[in-house]
């Protein structure tokens, strides 16, 4: 296995961080408790001197290099395996593109730990190689965006390299509407919002992101609007379901967002609060890409799908009715399509 040598500069930032939450900040660097045994390794320097522990804390102007391997790659060359054995949902597909829901618990494209049991694996699967867009890289055939791996709903895939272009290019001038729903902590007062911030990897652990003022933070906005609020219990704040939609598609943007604004998604394994019980027995969090609109790049017509939530989410729902508190405009208009009621 290759090793390279990544070389760090302790910043105003990171000064007095434990070196091993430092050293799993760097770019290109593995997570925190890989850099721990890189530490215990001896693979680790603080300006030129062999790190003993990896509790100690680095200081401003410090240089500290780390030993690292390069780790075999995760995709043999030709791209993802095809694995015809993971269900594709797709809602509308035509020669150029695919628009279907994606089940949780499915990662988008291999990573380590998914090799060959992503919805890359089952669109190669589906399509074959050839027949995919790849401008994301041969490992991410036809994905256009993503969604995490416990969130569901949908999402697009692009047959060729022209499709995926004109789909992201929709993205980054916001023509290409997609909204979620969530349900969240306590009561959200304001009908509606907007949550406008930066968006960077968190310093202290990153897994996570995080709202920044720091000039490599990524402008992030999310709009929302109230659908329904459920009243407090003796265990809990309340609940509000709100419609998000994003203006913007930074990682984890709505779970950040709302933990920003202290409404923090029910379920969330990573941004959320730990309590099964408040957390309405829910292990992963509650979010859901429920609809998608655009102009089909090659036709011109406009796209315009609905999703209903899946089972577990929606029993969720049906568990609260009994605390409702009314549903708003946009509520009586939404909600019945979510429980397939409509």
């Amino acid at each position: 296995m290759a090793q390279r040598i990544v070389d760090l500069l302790v910043g105003p930032e990171s000064d007095g961080f434990r070196l091993d939450a430092f050293l799993a900040t760097g770019e290109g660097m593995p997570s925190r408790s890989a850099c721990s045994k890189l530490v215990e390794q001896g693979l680790v320097t603080i300006n030129d001197t062999p790190a003993t522990s990896k509790s100690e804390k680095v200081l401003l102007g410090d240089r500290v290099r780390a030993t690292v391997d390069d780790p075999e790659p995760l995709v043999p060359e030709g791209g993802p395996s095809p694995n015809p054995y993971i269900d594709l949902d797709i809602r509308y597909e035509d020669e150029h593109l695919i628009v279907l829901s994606k089940q949780p618990g499915l990662v988008c494209h291999p990573s380590p730990g998914h090799v060959d049991d992503t919805l890359a694996n089952a669109l190669v699967a589906h399509c074959g190689l050839a027949h995919l867009g790849t401008l994301q890289g041969e490992d991410r055939p036809g994905i256009v965006h993503r969604l995490d791996m416990d969130t569901s709903g949908l999402m697009l895939a692009a047959k060729d390299d022209s499709t995926q272009k004109a789909l992201q290019d929709l993205i980054r001038l916001r023509t290409l509407d997609r909204r979620y729903v969530t349900l969240v902590w306590g009561y959200v007062a304001a009908d509606s919002g907007t949550i406008d911030t930066g968006i960077a990897r968190s310093t202290r652990d990153r897994i996570r992101m995080a709202v920044s003022d720091e000039p490599d933070a990524r402008e992030a906005i999310t709009t929302f609007r109230v659908l329904e609020r459920f009243e407090a219990a003796r265990r809990d704040e309340g609940y509000t379901l709100l419609e998000c939609h994003l203006y913007t598609g930074r990682t984890h943007q709505i779970r950040v967002h709302m933990r920003h604004i202290n409404h923090q998604v029910i379920g969330d394994p990573l941004y959320g609060r730990g309590d099964l019980a408040q957390n309405l027995g829910l292990t992963r969090q509650f979010l859901h890409s429920w609809s998608v609109s655009f102009a089909h790049p090659v036709s011109g017509e406009t796209v315009e799908l609905r999703d209903t939530l899946p089972n577990d989410l929606a029993a969720v729902l049906e568990s609260l009715e009994g605390r409702s508190m009314g549903r708003t405009e946009a509520g009586e208009g939404i909600c019945p399509i979510l429980l397939g009621r409509a």
